[in-house]
């Protein structure tokens, strides 16, 4: 199963170090707590939308490009989950039986 929280901190965490800001330089500006950050860059935490609103202002991002980049990577991320893998199947072996019939 794809979590959303999980994309959504993978995405926020490639947003913080491209521009090369610490945790708590995000959470000074976002004024958030720097462990309830690493916690939603983690996947632990559901982020509330004005949450999600105060990090992407800290990282000067659209919430809307956060949003693209996260249903992006759910979506390639269902395509590997809904690809089917094969199961094996064990080979059976057969035996060929000759009747010899009496004439």
């Amino acid at each position: 199963m794809v979590l959303f929280r999980r994309q959504l901190g993978d995405v926020l965490r490639a947003q913080r170090i491209e521009r090369g800001m610490t945790l708590r330089e995000v959470s000074a500006e976002a004024m958030v707590s720097l462990g309830y950050i690493s916690e939603i860059e983690r996947g632990q935490k559901e982020a509330s939308s004005e949450l999600l609103g105060s990090l992407c202002s800290a990282l000067d991002v659209s919430l809307s490009s956060v949003l693209r980049e996260v249903s992006h990577a759910v979506a390639a991320e269902e395509r590997v989950v809904a690809v089917p893998t094969p199961i094996p199947v064990p080979s059976v072996a057969v035996s060929t039986v000759v009747v010899a019939s009496a004439a």
